[in-house]
C-alpha cells in the first residue's frame, strides 16, 4: 500500500466509523461461527497498525505479521511483543500445523497469487483450524482507492469461493457485509467515475456523519453469518481444510 494509506490508518483506526463498526461485526461473527478452542492460537496476517489485535485477543493468544516497517512498529506496541514480517504467499518461518485461526482481513486482494497464499495459510492451520477472510467486493467498483491500496482485484462470491477451493479449502457462511451502506458507496463510486473525480481519501467524515455511519454499519453485527445479506462493499467467510 502507499505510505499515506498506512499513515492514515495509524491516525484514524480508532475513530473512523468503518474500523470501529467492523471490529464489532467481526467479533460477533467469530463468537457465533468460529467455534474456537479455549485459548486458541491466532495469527493475523497483514495486521497493518494492529487495530484488530485487541479484538482478536478476546479469542486466544495472538501473533501477527506485517511487512510495512512503520506499521509493524505501531502494531508491535499494541500487541506488546514483536510483530513478524514473513511475507505472503510463502510465509517463511511461520510454523506448520500450528494455528487454530488465521485472520486475513482485507489482505488477500493485495497478493498476486491468491491461491498460493491461501494454500500457505492452510498449511499453517492446526487440526480443526480456520481462516477468517474479508475482501472487497465487486470488480466494477474498482476506483482510486484500490489503486493506492495496491489491490490486484476485487472479488465476487464466486471468484472468492473458487480461490478458496483451489487452495484445498472450503468456505463456510460466505456472504456479503457492509450492505446497509452499499447503495451510498456504490453511488459515490459511480458518480466519481462519471465526473472523473474519484477520491482515494479515507479520512473520517464530519463527526455527526461519522457517528451515523458507524451506527448503521454496526447494525450488521446481528445479521452477518445469520441471514443472507444483500450485496455489500465486502465479502466475509470462514474457510477450513476440505
Amino acid at each position: 500500500m502507499d505510505r499515506r494509506v498506512y499513515d492514515r490508518m495509524a491516525e484514524h483506526d480508532s475513530t473512523h466509523w468503518w474500523y470501529r463498526a467492523r471490529r464489532d461485526i467481526l467479533a460477533d461473527y467469530l463468537t457465533r461461527e468460529g467455534r474456537l478452542p479455549k485459548d486458541a492460537r491466532i495469527l493475523e496476517i497483514g495486521c497493518g497498525t494492529g487495530h484488530n489485535l485487541p479484538m482478536l485477543a478476546q479469542f486466544g493468544r495472538v501473533d501477527a505479521i506485517e511487512i510495512d516497517p512503520a506499521a509493524r512498529d505501531v502494531a508491535s506496541q499494541r500487541l506488546g511483543k514483536p510483530v513478524g514480517e514473513s511475507p505472503l504467499p510463502a510465509l517463511p518461518g511461520v510454523p506448520d500445523a500450528h494455528y487454530d485461526l488465521i485472520a486475513v482481513l482485507d489482505v488477500v486482494e493485495h497478493i498476486e497469487d491468491d491461491v498460493a497464499a491461501l494454500r500457505a495459510m492452510r498449511a499453517r492451520l492446526a487440526p480443526g483450524g480456520k481462516i477468517l477472510i474479508t475482501v472487497p467486493a465487486h470488480q466494477w467498483m474498482w476506483s482510486a482507492h484500490d489503486v493506492v491500496n495496491h489491490h490486484h482485484r476485487r472479488y465476487s462470491k464466486t471468484t472468492l469461493a473458487k480461490a478458496i477451493e483451489d487452495a484445498g479449502l472450503r468456505p463456510r457462511t460466505l456472504g456479503y457485509f457492509n450492505s446497509l451502506l452499499f447503495p451510498l458507496a456504490a453511488g459515490a463510486r459511480i458518480m466519481g467515475r462519471l465526473t472523473g473525480r474519484e477520491d482515494s481519501d479515507d479520512t473520517p467524515p464530519a463527526a455527526p456523519l461519522n457517528a451515523l455511519f458507524e451506527k448503521i454499519f454496526r447494525l450488521e453485527r446481528h445479521m452477518v453469518g445469520r441471514v443472507p445479506m444483500p450485496p455489500g462493499v465486502s465479502i466475509i467467510t470462514l474457510a477450513e481444510p476440505a
